[in-house]
């Protein structure tokens, strides 16, 4: 595995393993350490460390029964964070910062991937108080407000598939845990155009979910805020609904007929 020569901040390693990752490909999507370690030209130790590494990082992936690596999940997430970025957050941005200033709570923009919420983008309260969001995590979609909005409009085959594959594992005295009060809810969503997340993921926090059409009336995310339940208002809940569905609006027309 010859690298080039380069100043003192290049690291071997990184190198290493990026050129152990180029080896993947959709002709040869597997490979074991020995065979890898050949193919570089490399020592079999140091090739196995970097692949059990990368392995724990989720950038490769194990079989058991084999062995042998393939490239795994994280760097697709990698490379959607920067389509989605390019075509998407970066034109919803400015919108979501207004709507959280508008609202006074944090707001989040989430879209559906491998039957989760996968989080794009999110503007902190001015309020002051920070949630343990991260943009670019996943998150359960069955118990959050952004999760059922999204389960909400999906077909019924697509719906069928999410509740045929996902454990409604509890994850609060509050989690619908029950598949057939799940559907009757996920059908109430759709019906009020907003859902809402009542301590159902995280105790204290309250979330209201609002859809985010393209401008061909395709589902593409979904909008909320969240805040301290303390802090919510069953009175205001329109109000709530009312800022979030302007900015829902607003990205509908920022961003065209795009869909992730």
């Amino acid at each position: 595995m010859s690298l080039p020569s380069e100043p003192k901040t290049f690291n071997n390693s990184i190198a290493k393993a990026f050129a152990l990752l180029e080896e993947f490909s959709p002709q040869k999507s597997s490979w074991g350490v020995r065979e890898l370690a050949q193919k570089l030209n490399a020592n079999q130790s140091t090739t196995y460390r970097l692949m059990a590494t990368l392995e724990g990082l989720g950038v490769l992936k194990k079989d058991p029964l084999t062995d042998k690596y393939s490239l795994g999940l994280k760097l697709f997430e990698l490379g959607q964070r920067v389509s989605i970025h390019e075509a998407f957050v970066s034109k919803t941005h400015p919108i979501l910062e207004k709507v959280a200033e508008e609202i006074t709570e944090t707001v989040h923009l989430g879209i559906f991937r491998q039957n989760k919420v996968f989080m794009v983008d999110k503007v902190e309260s001015p309020m002051g108080l920070k949630l343990s969001s991260t943009t670019g995590a996943f998150s359960p979609a069955y118990c959050t407000s952004i999760g059922k909005m999204l389960l909400a409009y999906l077909s019924e085959s697509e719906l069928r598939e999410f509740m045929d594959s996902t454990e409604l594992t509890p994850k609060t005295d509050f989690t619908i845990s029950s598949s057939a009060a799940l559907l009757k809810e996920l059908k109430e969503i759709k019906t009020q155009g907003y859902s809402i997340d009542r301590q159902e993921f995280e105790l204290g926090l309250t979330c209201v979910g609002v859809p985010v059409f393209n401008q061909l009336g395709q589902q593409v995310a979904a909008l909320s805020a969240a805040g301290p339940e303390m802090r919510f208002r069953e009175e205001a809940l329109d109000e709530y609904v009312g800022i979030l569905t302007r900015g829902a609006e607003a990205i509908k027309h920022k961003i065209g007929s795009f869909h992730p």
